[in-house]
């Protein structure tokens, strides 16, 4: 069936604080209409930290993570449901869908929200499309932050200045952010594949001494 994902664009914010106060406000307006929302972040730490702060502002919701994972498929398959707010790690619950309760479809569908971006591009495209799945309407958007992990760790010299850019004139575009991101994955996709080739290589070297050195016994 036609797609029907509508991608938002991108909110790109100062610094982690900020961003989470946007993804906190970002829930709240949503659920304040009764539309669904779904809640990507990538690591337990930062699941507990916005659950943390949507419980000061009184937004009941859902987590899933690591040290919440009792019935994870049933939290997950209900979080289509009117004004339910899931916070899930990325892994969290894949492979289950989710079913959009009645006038869902009529408020936008399941809204997506991506936090931080992996250093894998397939798996934000698993977590945005967890949303209009089968052509059913659907929102996503991704609220990031440049000082998040991967553009910290794999930015290079570009995060570099544009942080201090940032600290001078205030918020970045967003096309600047989008293209040191897509050059910050393209770099840490090529160092895990190095990685991956350097093991292998070493395993083999270790198969081919043992093959040498001969039975012990």
């Amino acid at each position: 069936r036609p797609g029907a994902r509508r991608r938002l664009p991108d909110v790109v914010c100062r610094n982690s604080d900020e961003k989470w106060q946007a993804v906190a406000q970002e829930i709240s307006v949503r659920r304040a209409r009764g539309q669904p929302v779904l809640v990507g972040t990538r690591s337990v730490e930062a699941s507990d930290a916005l659950s943390r702060r949507l419980n000061a502002i009184g937004l009941p919701h859902a987590v899933i993570n690591a040290r919440q994972d009792a019935d994870e498929a049933a939290v997950v398959a209900n979080a289509g449901q009117r004004g339910a707010v899931t916070v899930a790690t990325n892994m969290a619950g894949r492979g289950t869908d989710i079913a959009l309760g009645d006038g869902v479809e009529a408020l936008g569908g399941l809204c997506v929200i991506l936090t931080e971006y992996h250093e894998s591009p397939r798996i934000d495209r698993q977590l945005l499309g967890r949303c209009a799945r089968q052509g059913q309407t659907g929102e996503c958007v991704a609220i990031t932050a440049i000082d998040d992990d991967l553009l910290r760790q794999h930015g290079g010299a570009s995060h570099a200045a544009l942080l201090r850019w940032s600290q001078r004139n205030g918020p970045l575009p967003v096309t600047w952010v989008s293209r040191l991101r897509r050059a910050a994955q393209r770099r840490a996709e090529r160092m895990h594949a190095r990685t991956r080739r350097d093991t292998l290589r070493q395993d083999r070297e270790l198969e081919q001494s043992m093959g040498f050195s001969g039975d012990p016994l």
